[in-house]
């Protein structure tokens, strides 16, 4: 492609998967962020501590970039199911979710995304009913902000073992909640794609009219291997089933669906993390590279 990548997209990183925040200084690891122009948008999560929060704020404010707000943390590290046949459990979901609205508003986010909760067989039907109530509540509240809510689709069988998706049953999701709400969206990630046994022309086909937003990374699905599931490790990872061919056909797909908008790009973030001993910096490097040359092999 003869022109830049951010002409199309929204450049963005996680920062709590490029930076664990276990191992990096969180305002550290902000501001490096922050201070790279390769970044168009960032996506964070829960920022618990009232000062540091105030202070993610302030430096965020002074950087142009667009902010996006992750609630999955919220979810995957307490437990807590959108899609619980427990209507106790299912509204604690919700209320951190209600929170994560308003500390997205604070931070500057124009939304929140999140992920369905897992399932089992037996309850499937009354688990997609609760997802639903849950979503609607959350988008409805989300519109009175005029901000918006993504849904991202994850494995559902093999690590997250998330309600949604596989991609036709995410569309038919989306459809359901969009009938009331029109601020809802999906997340489609790359590093998903193998986990649920699909191509990229088969997810963003079946999903595009409810795409709103992109994530790519890289994934390890045969059993056995070190990073099996859904750990996002680095581009090239032994054993792992994406590098720079995957996102060159991600990529024809989008172009093809006519994803390139200039006048509107959607964020399309990176969601990479360090393994055990290796460097976040040049993991995220090795991210940059394998982007810059998918892009220059993808024709006009």
């Amino acid at each position: 492609m003869k022109e830049s990548i951010h002409k199309y997209f929204k450049l963005g990183t996680i920062l709590w998967m490029s930076y664990p925040p276990a191992q990096y200084e969180y305002i550290d690891s902000l501001k490096r962020i922050l201070k790279d122009d390769y970044f168009d948008a960032i996506e964070i999560t829960q920022i618990k501590d009232d000062k540091l929060r105030q202070e993610a704020r302030d430096l965020l404010s002074q950087s142009h970039i667009t902010v996006c707000y992750g609630a999955q943390p919220r979810l995957l590290s307490t437990g807590l199911n959108p899609n619980d046949i427990s209507e106790e459990g299912r509204k604690k979901a919700e209320a951190t979710l209600l929170e994560a609205v308003d500390e997205a508003e604070y931070l500057g986010a124009k939304g929140i995304a999140f992920l369905a909760g897992k399932w089992q067989e037996t309850t499937k039907e009354e688990a997609y009913s609760q997802l639903l109530k849950t979503t609607v509540n959350v988008c409805k509240y989300a519109a009175t902000k005029n901000m918006s809510v993504n849904l991202e689709v994850f494995d559902f069988d093999m690590d997250k073992a998330a309600l949604i998706g596989p991609a036709p049953y995410a569309a038919d999701f989306a459809a359901d909640v969009r009938k009331s709400c029109d601020n809802f969206g999906l997340i489609v990630d790359l590093s998903h794609i193998p986990t649920t046994y699909e191509t990229s022309s088969q997810v963003i086909k079946t999903l595009k009219p409810y795409i709103a937003h992109l994530h790519i990374g890289n994934a390890v699905v045969k059993p056995g291997c070190d990073a099996y599931g859904d750990q996002h490790p680095r581009f090239g990872y032994p054993n792992s089933a994406n590098d720079v061919p995957q996102l060159l056909e991600f990529f024809e797909v989008l172009r093809d669906e006519g994803f390139m908008r200039a006048e509107e790009p959607l964020v399309l973030s990176l969601e990479v993390t360090p393994r055990q001993g290796e460097d976040a910096d040049i993991v995220l490097a090795n991210t940059k590279r394998v982007i810059n040359r998918a892009w220059a092999l993808l024709e006009d």
